[in-house]
């Protein structure tokens, strides 16, 4: 009996791609159930034009919960570089005082296979922005591989937050963008392929 191991390198695929855009997503405490311009698949969709939550381009979360969730499903493992997320800004000058900027505060975003954030590895956790300084974009850099993003805001009552940040929390996203290497594909710039050993016996 002779064994042959042959191993396929499949061709190059150069530079990372939003591997988000349209996913399956889901949040927890829709605004309104029955109304799809708040829902979670808005911050997939690809428009980021009109930051006005009525316009059907963000998610909005109910009011007067204590934390917020919002994950999209890559639907494979994929090796994540960075992942840039556009907050709702109700199309007013994003400063101080737009009081939109005190809900993003204190923001999280998780890495996991799981669509439990504690099954997955922290990310990012703000804890230095302020209302004056929070961009309405914010770009994290970070490599890892994962299926599932997860965004996650909390505001709990027996916690003392810093004055600035919002006495609830919400999902306000309009548009989360993951670039990363499609399934296959890893390393610098994606620039590694997949090696996929086929074993035949004769």
């Amino acid at each position: 009996m002779e064994i042959y191991h042959i191993t396929l390198v499949f061709g190059y695929i150069y530079g990372y791609v939003n591997v988000a855009l349209k996913k399956q997503t889901w949040q927890a405490y829709l605004y309104i159930v029955s109304d799809s311009r708040f829902d979670s698949s808005n911050a997939v969709d690809g428009r980021k034009s009109d930051l006005n939550p009525l316009e059907g381009q963000c998610v909005q979360s109910a009011d007067n919960k204590r934390s917020a969730t919002w994950w999209v499903n890559l639907e494979s493992d994929h090796s994540i570089h960075d992942i840039r997320i556009y907050y709702l800004t109700d199309n007013n000058v994003w400063d101080k005082n737009n009081g939109l900027t005190e809900r993003f505060l204190g923001f999280r975003v998780y890495l996991s296979n799981t669509t439990n954030r504690l099954d997955g590895h922290l990310c990012c956790h703000d804890t230095n922005y302020t209302r004056s300084t929070i961009p309405a974009i914010v770009n994290i850099t970070y490599t890892f591989h994962a299926q599932y993003v997860i965004y996650y805001n909390e505001k709990l009552g027996n916690v003392k937050y810093p004055d600035d940040y919002s006495y609830y929390a919400f999902n306000e996203l309009c548009e989360v963008e993951v670039y990363g290497c499609m399934t296959g594909y890893h390393g610098p710039n994606c620039s590694l392929p997949a090696l996929t050993t086929v074993v035949i016996v004769t």
